[in-house]
């Protein structure tokens, strides 16, 4: 397949650098698929002052890892999120691991290891967290 990182990289710089959300949500960058490390590369390279969150995807290429950075959920919002990625994702409807159950193993898998109250939590990657203080006058 031909590498087509060029005009990707330009609807990046021409379209959505001219958005500064508060946060941005992209592949892990080192997703074991080619075009989401590429995304994941170009969203750094756009969104370079902005919180940046990379996520997980379960796959066949086993490249899950340890996230460092957690959000507990509630039950319903677990439920409400599986159901929504089953139904929006149905190009990958063939995929044997896009699944309800698959989803709610890795929310549950996340919670343990952040000692989640409702036991469920999301998972992301996050390489810098700038915590803005106010200064002192002088």
């Amino acid at each position: 397949m031909p590498y087509v990182g060029v005009e990707v990289k330009t609807v990046f710089e021409k379209e959505l650098k001219r958005l500064s959300p508060d946060l941005v949500f992209t592949h892990n960058g080192r997703d074991a698929h080619q075009d989401h490390r590429l995304i994941s590369e170009l969203t750094w390279n756009t969104f370079r002052r902005h919180l940046i969150l990379e996520y997980e995807i379960p796959k066949y290429d086993g490249d899950l890892g340890s996230p460092n950075f957690f959000v507990p959920l509630e039950q319903k919002a677990c439920t409400h999120k599986i159901k929504y990625i089953c139904d929006i994702f149905q190009t990958q409807s063939n995929k044997a691991w896009l699944t309800q159950d698959t989803f709610q193993a890795i929310l549950r898998l996340r919670g343990v290891e952040c000692a989640a109250p409702e036991k469920y939590a999301e998972a992301f990657y996050c390489r810098k967290l700038i915590l803005e203080t106010e200064r002192e006058s002088t």
